[in-house]
């Protein structure tokens, strides 16, 4: 098998550097060893955890780096005054094609502008999008995007998001004609705010995706739709909202199978979609289990060839405006 070089910010995360190198460990033991991992960040810290716990040279490059971008940071500043961050230094060394697939939990939005700035959009994408996935009752799971990257979005944007979120249904999850709904407050084609007006007819005249039509609150929770389709500002509050209620029903000590499958752990980390390379993003409180978890989605996003699907279709797209 070919070798896998994935490239992981240890200065990320709430928990960094302890929970992403835990995670690295996991990784280390359980996947084949055409594996390697490229640890960014301080590296007397990650020598030490890698001779504590004997883990080879030969699978465990390190990369060293001086700044760490903080999870209150402006990405915008933090672009030009920590270059050699682990984020900033992770992300250039993905589009120069030493790592194939680059990891963090860190600041959000700086690893998405970082990435804007350096592997960048892929032609014809105005605005890469950010997922995320909610279980459905009956089993099995929809896709939710934007959820925060992009709080204004314009009609054409909400469609691109739309031919996104199908295209990695289909490749990364195996749904071979994803249901893509429009998130609304009515099922009714002329409901809405101006956005989900314009952007309706937009989504009914495409042969791009499979359209289903206006879906609503609780279709979340359903059969109905397999992606479903919003602007940043609604789908992070969807998103928080949904974790909320798992949080305060552990916290109460309330179990449910159904709700036990909210949690981040299991999914690890989401693709930016819509860049040139693989860049996973995790939650800024993952755990040892959610790095591991991270690792196995990027390498399936990776293995996949989600990005050259996501290119030709987008080339078809801007060769036929």
């Amino acid at each position: 098998m070919p070798e896998m070089r994935i490239g992981l910010d240890i200065m990320g995360g709430d928990y960094a550097p302890q929970a992403p190198l835990e995670g690295v460990r996991l990784a280390y033991k359980e996947l084949p060893e055409n594996n390697k991992f490229i640890l960014i960040g301080d590296e007397p810290v990650i020598s030490a955890y890698l001779d504590e716990h004997g883990m080879s040279r030969d699978r465990c490059e390190i990369v060293h780096t001086t700044d760490v971008i903080e999870m209150g940071e402006s990405p915008t500043k933090a672009m030009t005054q920590k270059q050699n961050s682990s984020i900033l230094v992770g992300l250039k060394m993905l589009k120069a094609g030493t790592i194939d697939v680059f990891m963090s939990a860190g600041n959000t939005g700086a690893v998405y502008v970082a990435a804007l700035y350096t592997v960048k959009a892929i032609e014809g994408i105005m605005r890469p999008s950010i997922t995320s996935i909610i279980p459905k009752e009956h089993g099995g799971f929809g896709i939710i995007l934007d959820i925060g990257a992009n709080a204004d979005c314009k009609p054409e944007v909400l469609l691109q998001f739309g031919i996104l979120g199908s295209l990695y249904a289909k490749y990364v999850y195996g749904i071979e004609d994803p249901k893509v709904g429009l998130l609304n407050i009515g099922s009714e084609p002329e409901k809405g705010n101006l956005l989900t007006q314009a952007a309706y007819p937009l989504f009914e005249n495409t042969n791009k995706l499979h359209f289903i039509g206006n879906v609503e609150g609780y279709d979340f929770f359903n059969d109905k739709a397999d992606v479903i389709v919003c602007d940043g500002f609604t789908g992070n509050i969807v998103l928080k909202t949904a974790e909320t209620i798992y949080q305060i029903m552990k916290k109460r000590g309330l179990t449910d199978e159904y709700f036990d499958r909210y949690d981040y752990e299991d999914y690890g980390g989401t693709p930016i979609l819509g860049i040139n390379k693989p860049v996973m993003i995790g939650h800024g409180v993952s755990t040892p289990h959610a790095f591991l978890n991270m690792i196995k989605m990027g390498i399936n996003v990776s293995e996949s060839k989600l990005i050259d699907n996501i290119k030709q279709a987008f080339e078809l797209e801007h060769q036929h405006g």
